[in-house]
């Protein structure tokens, strides 16, 4: 409701039109309801001091004429602030606060959006025949998360997702899915690459970094897809460096492995590790839990070891590491016989070790054991165990010569070793 009070101009008998030297006061209540409250404005508006000097005029259709002019100028006035008041109080409703995001938040947010267009989700399909109709068909036997290596459609994710598997698919983060099919992989360290003919426009590499120079306590996030879901955030912080876990094809050492306590779940493995600028700096490989679902303590592929294996994977289809071509006992057998050092039980003729001379272990006419070569170091390095012998042998090349030294019966030999390539995989 609105009131509007104006004075009344006076009018005499001398036809002589008099208007108040006092101001012109005009007064607007408005009430506004809402369902969650009530709101009362009060507008109070002073005209500017109207002190005219009497006007005299002879006629009375003069007078007239000026106390309809006077009128109209009320009138306007008092529409112009009940419009002033109506539109002041429109807008302190519309107008809404936009969601504010600390600075944090929205690099978080920006990392997401711009890396998981390089996140694929892949299915592992496994062919099977009806035992009945003997009809094959394939059914999903597992799943994983993998990354856009380069614009060739080269897909980098770990070994143990792509295992077993007859068929693979992977879908690319607009939903398109395309068969892939297997460039090369490396069981040791638990990488494989994949292939797919997919357009160059939808294809987005991400970002590589590097991981020589994490410290602990830096940020991380680990994108994939746990447990079937699109594509997964996780957060934590770098908690471990140089840790060592062991391969699940073959039980090889990896070395210089980056532990995090980013939630990484099944479905994870495969997909990247990213540090706070976006660029990849490890593969989520494996987690530490009773329960198979994290418990805060993950592990990836150090980017730096991935980077070569990638390299040799997409050139020759396969890597080439240096051997020596032994088989050795288990560490437990080892510490049994109160040594320390690897136990040679067999050297082939054709391989490294047998070429150079190395005794492997084995039986005489009586059946009585007669053990091998101990190798207790190469190149000067101590070995203790076989993951000492592996971590040694990563660091050299193929055709280099090495000087192993054994324990061979009670006396040590230093045999020098050419070190030759691993035989192709099949």
């Amino acid at each position: 409701m609105a009131t509007i009070s104006t004075p009344t101009p006076s009018s005499s008998h001398s036809n002589t039109l008099s208007l108040p030297s006092n101001k012109l006061l005009l007064t607007k209540t408005i009430s506004l309801h809402n369902t969650s409250r009530h709101t009362s404005f009060t507008t109070v508006a002073a005209a500017s001091s109207y002190n005219s000097p009497v006007l005299e005029t002879s006629s009375a259709k003069k007078s007239s004429a000026n106390k309809f002019l006077d009128s109209c100028f009320v009138f306007c006035t008092s529409v112009a602030l009940s419009a002033s008041v109506f539109v002041t109080d429109v807008d302190a409703f519309v107008v809404t606060t936009p969601r504010k995001l600390q600075n944090d938040e929205l690099a978080t947010v920006r990392l997401f959006q711009d890396n998981t267009p390089s996140v694929v989700y892949i299915t592992n399909l496994a062919s099977r025949q009806d035992a009945f109709t003997l009809d094959v068909f394939e059914v999903p036997q597992g799943s994983g998360s993998g990354f856009v290596w380069d614009k060739n459609g080269h897909i980098v994710t770990n070994y143990h997702v792509i295992r077993g598997a007859s068929d693979l698919r992977v879908t690319l983060s607009d939903q398109t899915t395309y068969d892939a099919k297997v460039v090369g992989f490396d069981q040791d360290k638990d990488v494989a690459v994949l292939q797919i003919d997919a357009p160059k426009d939808k294809l987005r590499p991400i970002p590589v970094g590097v991981s020589a120079d994490l410290l602990v306590g830096q940020k991380v996030f680990a994108i994939g897809n746990p447990f079937g879901l699109d594509h997964t955030l996780t957060t934590g912080v770098i908690s471990g460096l140089r840790r060592e876990i062991s391969s699940a094809a073959t039980g090889r050492p990896i070395q210089d492995v980056i532990q995090t306590d980013a939630a990484i779940n099944p479905g994870n493995s495969g997909g990247p590790l990213l540090d706070s600028s976006g660029n990849l700096i490890g593969i989520n490989t494996a987690i530490y839990s009773a329960s198979g679902a994290s418990a805060g303590v993950g592990f990836s592929i150090p980017v730096d070891t991935v980077g070569g294996i990638v390299d040799q994977l997409v050139k020759f289809g396969k890597v080439t590491r240096p051997i020596l071509g032994i088989k050795f006992a288990p560490d437990q057998s080892t510490e049994q016989l109160g040594v320390s050092g690897v136990l040679v039980l067999d050297a082939p003729p054709n391989g490294p070790a047998g070429k150079a001379g190395l005794l492997a272990t084995k039986r005489d006419n009586y059946g009585r054991l007669i053990l091998g070569d101990i190798i207790t170091s190469v190149n000067g390095k101590k070995v203790v165990n076989g993951s000492d012998l592996y971590r040694i042998l990563d660091q050299c090349k193929v055709g280099e010569k090495v000087i192993v030294e054994v324990l061979r019966g009670d006396h040590v030999e230093k045999i020098p070793v050419v070190l030759e390539p691993k035989p192709d995989e099949t």
